[in-house]
């Protein structure tokens, strides 16, 4: 598997281009602002998009939705709680400065317990609420990889002070992630470095009550 990530815009956030090496074909996950940087590495590579991925629908995840969906036709796959946040980003903003980004009606929903054909990929779709009502977590388990948005960083966790966020929550989703697969199991989370399973179980200061 290759994956290429693109810290973007002003709150750095990590959107991920994957494909296995040497593709035809990729899904991109949270295309959270900069389009024309992220196009731009789309037709570079010479992928066909099959999907726009996403983990949730806070604006930094999804201010580069619409052009891209619009300039490649990928579909767009929204966790089913979050849609209405897609169809009016710019009402969800909390604070003033960002934007304007533009709303997208998404092609199709995802709760968790989905598998998704996407790329050469099979993408197993995991419910992992806490930092917003609806997230989810991508997960392909043959490339032992965690697409995880805003669930577990690099020693840290979501923040939960967002509407919708719930800390009980978040350290539930997390310990399901932790139960249901590997150490060696790679995150890619959306900020910060990428990580594994394992690392943050030993050395994360917030999940030390789960694995103590």
């Amino acid at each position: 598997m290759e994956v290429r990530m693109f810290t973007v815009g002003p709150v750095q956030e990590n959107c991920f281009l994957i494909r296995h090496d040497g593709a035809d074909r990729a899904v991109i996950v949270d295309p959270g602002e900069e389009a024309e940087k992220l196009l731009g590495a789309i037709e570079a590579l010479g992928v066909q998009l099959d999907a726009i991925l996403l983990t949730h629908t806070h604006f930094d995840h999804v201010g580069a939705v619409a052009p891209i969906a619009k300039a490649t036709g990928a579909p767009v796959y929204c966790p089913k709680l979050e849609v209405q946040v897609l169809q009016d980003v710019m009402a969800y903003v909390p604070w003033p400065g960002f934007g304007p980004y533009e709303s997208w009606d998404p092609e199709h929903t995802v709760e968790g317990g989905e598998t998704l054909e996407l790329a050469g990929f099979t993408i197993d779709v995991v419910f992992t609420p806490g930092h917003s009502p609806g997230h989810v977590t991508y997960a392909i388990a043959d490339e032992q990889a965690l697409f995880s948005g805003d669930v577990l960083f690099q020693s840290s966790i979501g923040r939960t002070d967002l509407p919708g966020g719930d800390f009980e929550v978040l350290m539930r989703s997390i310990a399901d992630l932790l139960g249901r697969f590997p150490d060696e199991t790679q995150v890619f989370p959306g900020h910060m470095g990428i990580t594994s399973l394992g690392a943050e179980r030993a050395t994360n200061p917030f999940l030390q009550e789960l694995t103590g």
